[in-house]
């Protein structure tokens, strides 16, 4: 007859195994479901408005990438997309409006004037909004194509899906 070793393994090693398991599934579960439910904010102070609505529209239909709904509270959206030109005065509000949102959260600059300033180099433009607060995607132009808008809104999306979660990765 053949020998059979048992490996001797403590009782609870099944169980962080299995526990890893499951969370990295829940990790992914949770990613691809966020990555499909943005609610955007919109901090909308210049012409770039106009591209905005531009790209709810419609032909464009942002719905159809999870990111239809915009909310008009901070603490209901998960997006915070700063659409123009922000000056030195304002910039304090959108630092408020960004700590009102809840974590996790993600920031857009939509627009050169959000991204660095734009064309207005004066001491009343703030030049880019990443001096207040932390941005995620640029969105470059003057103004930005609503087909930039969507690529921006498809970049954030894969940032969403395969980023770490500290919500439910914590150790207990």
């Amino acid at each position: 007859m053949y020998a059979r070793t048992i490996p001797i393994v403590p009782a609870d090693h099944t169980k962080d195994g299995a526990f890893e398991y499951i969370a990295t599934r829940k990790d992914e579960l949770i990613g691809w479901a966020r990555k499909f439910s943005i609610f955007p904010y919109p901090f909308v102070t210049a012409c770039c408005a106009m591209e905005f609505m531009a790209v709810s529209s419609s032909p464009y239909d942002t719905d159809r990438f999870g990111a239809a709904l915009p909310r008009f509270s901070p603490r209901q959206a998960d997006l915070l997309m700063v659409v123009g030109t922000v000056t030195h005065k304002q910039a304090p509000i959108l630092l408020k409006v960004w700590e009102q949102m809840c974590e996790p959260k993600w920031v857009m600059a939509f627009g050169v004037c959000a991204t660095s300033g734009g064309f207005y180099q004066n001491y009343a433009a703030l030049p880019g909004i990443d001096r207040v607060i932390p941005v995620d995607i640029y969105i470059p132009g003057c103004p930005p194509r609503p087909e930039m808008v969507i690529d921006g809104i498809m970049q954030l999306q894969e940032k969403i899906a395969t980023s770490r979660h500290p919500i439910i990765n914590k150790d207990f």
